[in-house]
């Protein structure tokens, strides 16, 4: 216990006052006298005992009384643990801005508990001191001392964000703000929900000269109900086709949800709906099936209907409809079957289709094309496998049929580097299909039933292969030899598909067998680089163009464009770009704060369209307790860090018994009072 005044100590010697009084009583005594005392004698002991002991009580209780009221002048604390300092004093504030701050108390929004906390903690420092005002945004305005009525305007100013930071990030930036701008007496605060999933801190990050006191803000109840992922069931969407979009919905309440109901909405209008159940804590894949309508890009949206928390209740995302992939078919001099292919793509709207001779092979369109069909080629060139390696390094598939006139030394070269088996012989017996690998990929969903006895494709002559140590590598159909009619390599991101027969019908009937073509269509969907139905906000998402232009004198616009009453609110932002093995990458450096649809513009003309969501991770509704804060506070020996609750006193008096320490001159003074209340009772019923 130290004193605020401790001179006031000297008070004490007044305890001498009484006690002289009590020792040296100078009054007198009369005689009176009795003819017999004789039976006063036992009366008159028992009389100077009682005297004696109402004379003791009666000195402490001014003793202590005195003693008490000194203390009170004194002004007597209990130090906080926390080191206080002198003088001109540097605060930073953090008030935690993110969707999960609009949940609800007693209070009101746990946004509006925030300031007004915050508003408190300025007040209870000195007109003197500075202040700083930090949110998830990292705004460059927050980034400069103020004084205490330019820190209420930046206050009024702050709304719920798209932002999140890790509690570590945040620790950080207020640690060096503070440490560049105010080298000594500097304070921390931070005023948040405490949810587990951003509440992260390491000792080695923190500057542990500076006080940090967190200040938990906590929701009456815990409940939300949100969208959290959401995939189209197949990789295509064409025009006049069904889809299945895929939606999963998390209840993080106590709750169970019944009846809930899923809305789909495309270009603005609702075409679909359906229901679903959920118990609470848990969560569920809800399938919504539709019709695309229209070509080209479509715009959808998936709504679910919660409170009070709602930004994650809408689900943005949009899809091209007029889908184009980009087919190369290179022919070898003697091939007889570049009719097939040709019937099979040409004319299809998915398909745009070209052609090449292996005599002129135009190498400057393997950048635009997804896939590569190697049609009997004689021989595999150097210059041609090197263009293939750069190719499937990009993502590309490429479809080899062998000719039986190979040159199997230029074949085994360009497979070796290809990362393929090796040519062996033509085996020229006749053998049927035996197997189809249907749990790969390629096959998958390609057939509504499996029948055992189905007709397979018949093999008159098929190269043989060298056994691979290639893990990479899946047989996807096997011959009744034990040979491998087609196989699959994957490299990098790109793929390899190998048959061990010519596309010659004297070799076999596979090209105009049933499952030639959904075989080739499904090489096709499969070369796609599939583009993301939705990006995130406030981060930096990469968003992929198939433009190859630099953009240096006309640089690109990410736009925005609502009507919100009478006047428009327009979004324009310009992205960074790169330009990537001939492929254009713009980032958007967490420059889009609000979900919706958005427009890459080149030269006011839009170039694709995006949708945009915020990011889920505020949807999850798990804090921190009290307990749970102190424990990792304790476990990293953080003995800067303190927790002051708001709930259990008002937060000003919390404040100052961190910066003062307990005070105590209330109870004293309480106490003189209650000595000198006994003292007369003492006096008055003591008899």
């Amino acid at each position: 216990m130290n004193f605020l005044f401790p001179t006031f100590l000297i008070g004490l010697a007044a305890i001498a006052i009484p006690i002289i009084i009590h020792l040296f009583n100078f009054r007198k005594y009369k005689k009176v006298y009795f003819t017999n005392v004789q039976f006063l004698k036992e009366l008159k002991q028992e009389s100077d005992s009682k005297s004696k002991l109402k004379e003791l009580l009666i000195l402490a209780m001014r003793v202590l009384a005195i003693a008490c009221l000194v203390f009170a002048f004194a002004q007597p604390f209990i130090p906080s643990k926390t080191k206080t300092v002198q003088g001109e004093k540097a605060i930073s504030i953090y008030i935690d801005n993110s969707f999960s701050m609009e949940s609800n108390n007693k209070k009101g929004t746990l946004l509006e508990n925030a300031k007004e906390y915050a508003t408190e903690i300025v007040n209870t420092f000195h007109a003197s001191d500075k202040f700083q005002l930090l949110t998830n945004d990292f705004e460059g305005k927050h980034q400069r001392l103020l004084s205490k009525e330019e820190f209420m305007e930046q206050l009024d100013e702050v709304k719920i964000s798209s932002a999140t930071k890790n509690l570590n990030d945040v620790i950080k930036r207020q640690q060096d703000f503070l440490q560049n701008n105010s080298p000594k007496n500097n304070r921390i605060f931070l005023l948040s929900d405490f949810q587990k999933n951003t509440t992260v801190f390491n000792k080695a990050d923190v500057d542990t000269s500076l006080t940090v006191s967190f200040i938990p803000i906590a929701s009456s109840e815990i409940s939300n109900v949100y969208i959290d992922s959401v995939w189209f069931e197949t990789p295509v969407q064409q025009f006049g086709t069904q889809q299945i979009i895929h939606a999963v919905i998390i209840n993080k309440s106590e709750k169970d949800i019944e009846n809930g109901t899923l809305k789909l909405y495309v270009n603005g209008a609702q075409v679909s709906l359906s229901s679903f159940d959920i118990s609470g804590g848990n969560k569920k894949d809800v399938s919504i099936s539709f019709t695309v309508k229209d070509k080209g890009v479509n715009k959808g949206i998936l709504k679910i209907e919660d409170y009070p928390i709602t930004y994650d209740d809408n689900f943005y995302f949009s899809f091209n409809a007029q889908t184009t992939i980009h087919a190369l078919v290179i022919n070898g001099k003697e091939c007889k079957t570049e009719g097939n292919f040709r019937s099979l793509m040409q004319n299809d709207s998915l398909f745009d289709y070209h052609e090449n001779s292996e005599l002129s092979v135009d190498y400057g369109i393997f950048s635009k094309t997804n896939m590569i069909v190697l049609n009997e080629l004689i021989s595999l060139t150097s210059g041609l496998v090197s263009e293939l390696q750069k190719f499937i390094d990009h993502g590309g598939s490429v479809v080899i049929f062998p000719s039986v006139k190979a040159d199997l030394e230029s074949y085994n070269t360009a497979f070796k580097l290809l990362q393929l088996p090796q040519i062996i012989k033509l085996d020229t017996v006749n053998t049927k299909t035996q197997s189809i690998n249907f749990e790969q990929g390629l096959y998958e969903g390609v057939f509504d039933k499996i029948d055992q006895r189905m007709d397979l494709p018949k093999v008159f002559e098929h190269f043989e292969w060298t056994k691979s140590t290639n893990n990479a590598i899946q047989d996807l159909v096997l011959l009744q030899n034990g040979h491998a009619l087609l196989s699959l390599n994957t490299i990098s991101s790109g793929k390899v598909y190998l048959f061990s027969i010519p596309s010659d019908f004297s070799s076999s009937n596979l090209l105009k067998h049933a499952l030639f073509v959904p075989t080739l269509i499904k090489m096709s969907i499969l070369s796609l680089k599939p583009s993301p139905i939705s990006y995130k906000t406030s981060v930096n998402e990469a968003v992929l163009l198939n433009i190859s232009d630099n953009f240096s004198d006309k640089p690109l616009h990410i736009t925005k464009a609502d009507s919100l009453a009478s006047s428009p609110t327009k979004i324009d932002i310009i992205p960074e770009h790169r330009l990537i093995n001939n492929t254009t990458t713009l980032y958007t450096q967490n420059q889009i704060k609000e979900a919706g649809f958005y427009n890459v513009i080149e030269d006011q003309i839009p170039v694709k369209d995006l949708a945009f969501n915020f990011d889920r991770k505020e949807s999850d509704m798990n804090f921190m307790s009290k307990d749970e804060l102190q424990k990792q506070i304790d476990e990293k020996g953080l003995n800067n860090f303190d927790i002051i609750e708001p709930n259990e006193k008002t937060l000003t008096n919390a404040l100052q018994e961190v910066n003062d320490g307990k005070k105590l001159w209330k109870l004293f003074l309480i106490l003189a009072l209650i000595f000198l209340a006994a003292e007369i009772l003492i006096i008055r019923l003591f008899k």
